[in-house]
Order: C-alpha cells, then structure tokens, then sequence
C-alpha cells in the first residue's frame, strides 16, 4: 500500500485498486505525484517529478500509466491551451476552470448559481444534467491588484490557484 506524507493511502491509489488495475511499484510512485499534485500537470511534469522519487521510472512509464488512469476514468485530460494536454484527478462534483491567457495560470473554483442555473435549462429541456464543464479564458485586468483577485476567489473556488 503506497502512503502519502501522512500515512494514508492515495486517493489514485484507491481509485486503481477499485477498478481492477494492478498496482506497480511505479504506478504507486505516479499514483502518489499525480495524488499531491497541486496544478494540472503534463505527462512531461509528472515524468519530473516520479522519476526525481524513483529514478527507474522511464517517460514511456508515465505515459502508458496516464494513458491506463485515462481509459478507467481515474485521470481527466484537460486543454487549457499551450499545446499539451494537461492532468487532473476525476473529481466528484462540479468545478470549473478559469485560465489567464497571458500567464497560464489555472484557478479551479465552484459556483453554486451556475450549477443550478445549468440543472434547471436541462430539466426545462426535458434532461437530467448527468456532467458539465466549464472552462473560462481570460486576460487579467491591469487595475486590480493580485490580493483582491485572490481574496475574491477564496470565497468560491475550489482547491487552490494553480499555475
């Protein structure tokens, strides 16, 4: 059982063994950057970062295991621009993406009121919204300062700000 810096198991690690997927010395190690993540790292990143735990652990490694995590739904590709496809955990629950064009920063955050505006035009359409993304690009205002932006977004987003 692979652990976090706390002692427990990872919540990929988990994911994996739930759905069948045996568990290599090297996908725990992947399981465990993927798992401590704090951005939503490319295959080349992880590679970085598994192979500074492990030095073993080879770019074809990552890229077959993301490759694996993808197909059984426990990894989300995403493209936020740039040219590469970037990684998140599958998550339960709404979140959305806002991406400042010019840095490439990512900020993940919730927002109730369109969730539910979301649920009510599917239902007036005679659906069940079953999922939805929703991924903002923009470009910063030069008028307002880096605090109020962060402060701001405490109040609704989910997780942290992501470059």
């Amino acid at each position: 059982m692979v652990m976090d810096k706390n002692g427990l198991q990872t919540r990929i690690e988990r994911m994996c063994i739930e759905r069948g997927l045996k568990m290599t010395g090297q996908r725990r190690v992947i399981a465990r950057v993927l798992s401590e993540a704090h951005d939503h790292p490319d295959v080349e990143e992880l590679y970085r970062r598994a192979a500074a735990l492990d030095g073993r652990i080879s770019v074809a490694t990552v890229y077959r295991t993301v490759r694996l995590l993808e197909e059984n739904g426990i990894l989300e590709r995403r493209d936020f621009g740039g040219n590469r496809a970037r990684y998140e955990a599958t998550e339960e629950g709404d979140h959305y993406h806002l991406i400042d064009v010019e840095s490439g920063q990512v900020v993940e955050f919730t927002h109730a009121a369109h969730a539910e505006l979301l649920r009510r035009i599917t239902a007036e359409l005679g659906f069940d919204l079953v999922s939805h993304r929703l991924e903002l690009f923009a470009r910063k205002l030069p008028d307002v300062p880096e605090e109020q932006t962060a402060r701001l977004a405490q109040t609704e987003r989910k997780g942290r700000s992501r470059p």
